[in-house]
């Protein structure tokens, strides 16, 4: 499946936290990347996903780093 094709709106610039990135239903917020918290922070963890930051008590990703990961299971799905 191609994220391009979610069609999500996210800016080119800041933080996302984790519930930006993998959904939540009960706030009906669209997942970005669909997998689980587990799944998400296994990946973080080995290297498959971006790294996370530390802002104070708060953990959230570049969403630059967001773009580029999916550029990069695009460009893996399509090739």
């Amino acid at each position: 499946m191609s994220l391009k094709k979610l069609h999500i709106n996210i800016p080119s610039t800041g933080f996302l936290r984790l519930e930006n990135i993998i959904g939540n239903p009960a706030k009906n917020i669209p997942a970005i990347i669909p997998v689980s918290r587990s799944a998400w922070y296994r990946g973080v963890n080995n290297g498959m996903f971006p790294p996370k930051i530390k802002i104070g008590c708060s953990t959230v990703w570049k969403i630059e780093d967001i773009h580029a990961l999916i550029k990069q299971i695009d460009n893996q799905s399509n090739g």
